[in-house]
């Protein structure tokens, strides 16, 4: 009896060791029904943790700004600043030869808007530029007295005289014109190796002054003076005369002295015939505050020592020059040497008819 009260007993509800461990593994993989990612160590250097055997990454450094305004050949500065600075010319010819295909950097042709920092290879029409840091080139000026008949370029298709034709040679860059006179036009013209000089002087910005001596064939009144001064509608804008002053004259004939703060094309000469008169004889006395020296006959030139080459760059905010090509002991200009520049010049000038009436022939 005993043996089926046991037999009818329920079956017992304790389970072995294995089920229970087989269960747990079950309950902890439906928590965790999306896996283990994010927990292993492997996820963990994905969250900024340092993973064994690799190195955390170095933080970039930050660009350094270069100062441009100062800036050598060996910082990053536009093409045409550089080209201008080795005296190849003003930074707006640069400008354009680099918009013409004419300029190429490391064989490749160049584009406005390019950078260099000087150890590339750079070529003009296929020449090779030397390229000079601006510590190591010497600011050289020359004031010209530029007769009436020569062109303002460096050559004339119909083989008219220029203003190159009688500068002294350079060993390395060229000499850049400060501007433009037309050919009827005399008086002083600067010239300077350096082409960011250059550049400045001939800036509106800058607003470097120059004075004309103009004589005006026709009848003037007060009126048209005022008008002049307060400013005329011209082609190419509004423009004025900054200062007007009677020389004297007889009859028709006027002599004034004019002010312009900047150099427009033919502007002098504009401004006077918008009121119906003409000039007959237009000369540059004055740039800056440096006139033109007397004792320069016409188509002389002499070169500007360091105070005078100081006083320009000072004008347009640029660092001053410790060395020049002129002699400290150099004195001023004696009539000796006046007279022998005459004598110079008279022979080029014969030298040229001869050449001109060779090639008429």
């Amino acid at each position: 009896m005993s043996t089926k009260t046991e037999a009818n007993k329920k079956p017992s509800t304790s389970k072995s060791p294995k089920s229970k461990i087989k269960k747990d593994s079950q309950k902890d993989a439906g928590d965790n029904k999306y896996g283990t990612r994010g927990k292993s160590k492997k996820a963990g250097s994905k969250q900024g943790k340092d993973v064994k055997g690799k190195k955390p990454k170095k933080e970039q450094p930050k660009p350094v700004k270069v100062n441009f305004q100062k800036a050598s050949v060996k910082d990053s500065e536009k093409l045409q600043k550089v080209l201008a600075r080795s005296g190849q010319g003003s930074r707006r010819e640069m400008e354009t030869y680099i918009s013409e295909g004419r300029v190429s950097i490391d064989g490749k042709v160049a584009y406005l808007g390019d950078r260099v920092d000087g150890t590339e290879q750079i070529r003009i029409d296929g020449h090779q530029v030397k390229l000079t840091a601006q510590d190591e080139t010497i600011c050289r000026v020359l004031m010209y007295n530029k007769p009436e008949g020569e062109m303002c370029t460096r050559k004339d298709p119909e083989g008219r005289p220029t203003v190159f034709d009688r500068l002294p040679p350079l060993e390395t860059g060229r000499w850049v014109a400060v501007g433009r006179l037309d050919i009827n036009t005399s008086g002083m013209l600067l010239f300077t190796t350096d082409g960011e000089l250059a550049n400045r002087l001939m800036h509106p910005s800058q607003k470097v002054e120059r004075e004309y001596a103009v004589r005006v064939f026709g009848e003037i009144n007060e009126a048209m003076l005022q008008t002049l001064r307060t400013g005329v509608k011209l082609e190419d804008g509004p423009a004025r005369f900054q200062k007007i002053s009677y020389r004297g004259g007889e009859g028709r004939n006027h002599w004034f002295h004019v002010v312009l703060s900047e150099g427009r094309n033919r502007e002098v000469r504009r401004l006077w015939e918008s009121q119906d008169v003409q000039v007959s004889r237009l000369i540059r006395v004055r740039y800056g505050d440096m006139e033109m020296q007397r004792q320069l006959p016409l188509g002389g030139w002499k070169e500007l020592g360091l105070k005078e080459v100081n006083y320009y760059r000072k004008l347009v905010q640029l660092k001053p020059e410790t060395q020049s090509k002129v002699k400290v002991d150099e004195k001023a200009m004696d009539n000796a040497k006046s007279r022998r520049i005459r004598r110079s010049v008279k022979k080029h000038q014969q030298r040229q008819k001869l050449s001109t009436r060779r090639r008429h022939k």
